[in-house]
């Protein structure tokens, strides 16, 4: 049984500012079972192109992200919100096994359900390469530290 995933729709600017705070924090812990828990069993993603359904499926997928993407270091902000739905953009910073550093960009639709685990994510990302004096996400991995610099004071 899924226990409740605070806040909850129907969202305010309040709630719906959280609600992005938690996921960004989540997806920092880079910990795809923990992370799946915020989703709903039968959770419906698409991410660049590809298509997971399900908590199992979303796991498997993190775990290789992360295998892939080393030093994952992200930002969100919220970007809209409307009841049970939320819009956010992000960035996140990264780098490949051979050394290549990138920032990758997107936006995220999300849908929640009445207890606040999110039940459909759609997710638009672009890659951009960097050289690694360009990095800007500069925290120990894990949580993004309340006073470090957000999507906006970056002009992301």
């Amino acid at each position: 049984m899924d226990i409740a995933r605070p806040p909850l729709p129907p969202f305010s600017i309040a709630s719906a500012t959280e609600k992005v705070r938690l996921a960004e924090d989540g997806w920092n812990s880079r910990n795809p079972e923990k992370v799946a828990q915020a989703y709903t069993p039968d959770s419906q993603w698409r991410n660049r192109s590809e298509f997971i359904n399900g908590r199992e499926a979303i796991v498997g997928f993190l775990t290789l992200k992360w295998q892939r993407e080393l030093e994952y270091k992200l930002i969100k902000e919220l970007w809209a919100f409307a009841d049970n739905r939320i819009a956010v953009r992000f960035a996140y910073e990264w780098h490949d096994d051979s050394g290549n550093w990138f920032r990758s960009y997107g936006n995220e639709n999300w849908e929640f359900e009445a207890d606040g685990l999110m039940r459909i994510r759609f997710a638009c990302i672009n890659d951009a390469p960097i050289q690694s004096q360009d990095r800007r996400f500069h925290w120990p991995l894990g949580r993004r530290p309340d006073d470090h610099a957000g999507l906006s004071d970056f002009g992301f």
